[in-house]
């Protein structure tokens, strides 16, 4: 029996090394290959909501990877547990092992637990990794669901503009071939080229661009072409020539943020190719600035300069002459204006200095003309009350001096006088549509020679701008000039002048213009009197915004009761227009 008993606990662990290889194989195939790395492709973006859905993924693999060890657990328990087979001696005289008897320690378990510190903790066993052929069609099948959570991810995320924005995406991860894995939305258009919009209409596309100067936008237009006119120097003796006509006008305007400043003028060359001999030149040009300072009050400064010839229906008529003289004017102006409610006040104080150049005479000497220089000051009050937002009447009083450079002339009279005038006129503003001023009213010149009557009469003044329909723009200016003279027992005279004008855009390209104006003058201490009536009529084609064709035509005529002054005077200019 001593023999036997060894036998029998050899045959005991052999059985309980079999079983314990068996359930391990059984755990070994059973259970899937846990992953301890993340599969991840970095070609792509990679946002957090396809990071969170590979989490939920993976958890929910080790969750069913969990539940099949416990499967796998519970099926080696139960072969473990199960009866074993009734014993079969296989010879005779042996007997079955004590099953009750406690087994003995196997090599494949783990070491028990003790109190010394000093042992060696034994190091985790690594997880066993699956075959090359099963880890490859995992990480492949990994990757492609990855794809699909991440398109889905960045289809959602493109279309929920609400819970998503740029930072939420992982720009390290960027790569040029990564927008072209992400889903196309099926709803989106391709963007079209800039150069390929339409472009806005302009509202002038023939008008000039200008020239950026400092802080002025300067936009000048230089006019050149050829007169035939049938009295060159429109005088009741005139003759036709063939004119080379020269004209240069300029707008220049300030681009500042707050005041603003304006220069306009003009300069215009005439001169002989056949026919009576012509040669002058005349302009002018003009500036204003307005500057608002406190208290609401605003500041208008003006200042002007032209010269020109005089004409042959000057009231000053000089025999013998080769050419008329040249006049100068130099004039200024500042006004202060302020609104206190509905009232509207003005202060205005101007000045203005005529300059008379010397007269050529055909016997070969000039005659000198400075007894005509002088000097005129003036202080303009208007007071205005608002009756609303379109019209504004108000009164006007003016105070002045005139004052010539010579107190006695060459006839031995006194010149100089002292003036006074009062008008009443409204303002009307109606936009677009109408704008502007006019006014009547009652002027007087007292000349300190007793000798000679005072200059006086009534006096209209208008400045109006009427639009009835776009791209059309009537125009209408009146003025009450006081014109002093020389001649001996004679104080001068009232001119009142007139203009219509209108301007029509008959295409974008064409333009149309027309003017009527009249002129009567009425001689002081004589019946004596001009009338000159004049009309014109024009179009500008424009080429491009760059060049056009301009063509007009002009009749002037004067009639009077006085001796050699009826003159008139036909005219055609056929030339081109160029600006910048």
């Amino acid at each position: 029996m001593s023999g036997a008993q060894p036998e029998k606990k050899r045959r005991r662990n052999g059985k309980a090394v079999c079983a314990l290889l068996l359930a391990t194989s059984v755990f070994a195939l059973l259970r899937p290959a846990q992953p301890y790395a993340q599969v991840t492709e970095l070609r792509g973006e990679v946002s957090e909501s396809a990071i969170l859905d590979d989490q939920q993924r993976k958890t929910r693999q080790l969750s069913m990877a969990s539940a099949e060890d416990q499967t796998a657990q519970a099926g080696a328990t139960t072969q473990s547990t199960a009866p074993a087979p009734t014993y079969q001696p296989a010879s005779p005289g042996a007997v079955q092992d004590d099953d009750t008897a406690p087994a003995t320690g196997s090599i494949f378990d783990p070491p028990e637990a003790t109190d010394d510190a000093f042992a060696d903790t034994p190091a985790p066993v690594p997880p066993r990794r699956p075959s090359s052929a099963t880890q490859g069609a995992a990480d492949q099948d990994e990757a492609a669901e990855t794809q699909a959570t991440a398109a889905t991810a960045a289809t959602t995320d493109d279309t929920d503009t609400g819970e998503t924005d740029q930072d939420a995406t992982n720009r390290r991860a960027m790569t040029i071939d990564s927008a072209d894995r992400q889903q196309l939305d099926p709803g989106a258009e391709r963007a079209e080229a800039i150069e390929g919009r339409d472009k806005r209409a302009e509202d002038d596309p023939f008008a000039a661009t200008g020239i950026n100067l400092g802080s002025f936008v300067i936009r000048p237009t230089l006019e050149q072409g050829l007169t035939a006119t049938s009295n060159a120097d429109s005088s009741s003796e005139g003759k036709p020539a063939l004119l080379s006509e020269t004209t240069l006008r300029f707008n220049a305007i300030s681009d500042w943020r707050e005041n603003s400043a304006v220069i306009d003028g003009y300069g215009t060359f005439l001169k002989t190719i056949s026919g009576d001999e012509v040669q002058e030149a005349r302009g002018r040009v003009d500036g204003t600035l307005n500057v608002d300072l406190d208290n609401d009050l605003r500041a208008i400064a003006k200042l002007g300069y032209e010269s020109a010839p005089e004409s042959a229906s000057s009231p000053v008529v000089i025999e013998g002459t080769v050419e008329q003289p040249v006049r100068q004017t130099i004039d200024g102006s500042l006004a202060l204006e302020k609104d206190a409610g509905k009232m509207r006040f003005a202060l205005t104080g101007a000045v203005e200095h005529d300059i008379y150049g010397d007269a050529k005479l055909s016997t070969g000497g000039t005659l000198s003309q400075k007894d005509r220089d002088s000097t005129l000051y003036t202080a303009t009050l208007r007071t205005g009350y608002e009756i609303s937002p379109a019209i504004t009447p108000f009164t006007e009083v003016e105070i002045g001096r005139r004052v010539y450079d010579l107190r006695v002339d060459t006839n031995g009279f006194e010149r100089s006088s002292t003036r006074l005038g009062v008008r009443a006129g409204a303002e009307v503003d109606l936009g677009e549509k109408l704008a502007g001023e006019f006014s009547a009213g009652w002027l007087r010149e007292a000349i300190d020679d007793d000798r000679l009557p005072a200059i006086s009469g009534a006096t209209v003044n208008a400045d109006l701008r009427w639009s009835p329909e776009r791209g059309t723009t009537i125009g209408l200016t009146g003025q009450t000039i006081v014109e002093g003279t020389t001649t001996a027992n004679e104080s001068g005279d009232i001119l009142y002048s007139g203009r219509l004008t209108g301007e029509r855009e008959i295409r974008a390209n064409l333009i149309g213009n027309a003017a009527l104006g009249v002129d009567w003058r009425d001689y002081i201490g004589s019946d004596g009197h001009d009338l000159t009536l004049s009309a014109e009529a024009g179009l500008t084609w424009w080429l491009n915004r760059y060049a056009g064709l301009t063509t007009r035509a002009r009749t002037e005529k004067q009639t009077s009761n006085l001796e050699g002054r009826d003159y008139t005077a036909h005219s055609i200019f056929v030339g081109v227009t160029l600006q910048p």
